[in-house]
């Protein structure tokens, strides 16, 4: 099969209820698009794999992988990164919170910036998180920001469209797609903004955690400032041919 243009990226963990109505979403979000969906069942124990089964049926691009136990939403969207067979990637949380529709939009920056753009992040307004996790993640974005000095107001939406080929790149580590603008930038790429709409999660309550605990943020915070101090240019590298084979070599002769 031909390389997609666009490989959409869904982690989930028990979200049966939300996979039905979001996939509805991305197929018309998607239309005008060559793309795959991948979604990534990371160790649910509801009935999301069923619910992943009947939404595969007539629709062969979209495709679905599982992790045996739980381990986490940067393992997840790497494990659908690894798989995707696009060199363009957009990623979006699987509650239904993110609107697919911004996924075109995204592109079409990333695109309209060149070469040179590694990633179009998108960044929520009017949260639908609550007035208590809205001002944890404000907190900690801002914390963030001045430490990294990133330009990003917030890095915690998933809805982001990048370059596998620079996703690659990146250190991997939990809490990767948090960090994604710093690290992004780090590699020499630049990364674009657009405003998306925050929407209520369609069902069930929140299956990852936020950047809300702080003593594990902190940590994390301070392993990606040490990284992009320790960045240093890499060389250029020219490759040296080799002689031809008949070419005349030097000999001793003798007195």
């Amino acid at each position: 099969m031909s390389a997609p243009r666009l490989s959409v990226v869904v982690p989930v963990r028990n979200e049966a209820g939300n996979i039905a109505p979001l996939v509805a979403e991305i197929e018309r979000a998607c239309a005008d698009l060559p793309f795959e969906l991948i979604y990534v069942d990371d160790g649910s124990t509801d009935g999301t794999p069923a619910a992943l089964a009947a939404a595969q049926a007539g629709r062969p691009w979209l495709r679905v992988l599982r992790h045996a136990s739980g381990a986490g939403q940067s393992a997840a969207v790497r494990s659908g990164v690894l798989a995707a067979r696009g060199a363009v990637i957009a990623t979006l949380d699987g509650d239904g919170q993110n609107d697919p529709a911004f996924i075109p939009v995204l592109l079409e920056a990333l695109e309209a910036a060149g070469a040179g753009a590694g990633l179009a992040q998108g960044q929520r307004r009017g949260r639908k998180d609550g007035r208590f996790k809205t001002l944890q993640s404000r907190i900690a974005n801002g914390v963030r920001g001045k430490i990294l000095r990133d330009a990003t107001r917030d890095t915690g939406c998933g809805l982001k469209v990048f370059r596998r080929a620079v996703y690659l790149r990146l250190p991997y580590f939990d809490a990767l797609h948090r960090f994604m603008p710093a690290l992004v930038a780090r590699e020499g790429f630049c990364v674009v903004h657009r405003d998306v709409v925050d929407r209520p999660r369609l069902t069930g309550r929140s299956n990852y955690g936020l950047f809300d605990r702080l003593w594990v943020g902190l940590l994390d915070l301070a392993g990606v400032w040490w990284l992009i101090r320790r960045k240093r240019a890499a060389p250029r590298a020219v490759e040296v041919a080799a002689a031809p084979a008949d070419a005349e070599t030097e000999r001793d002769v003798g007195c």
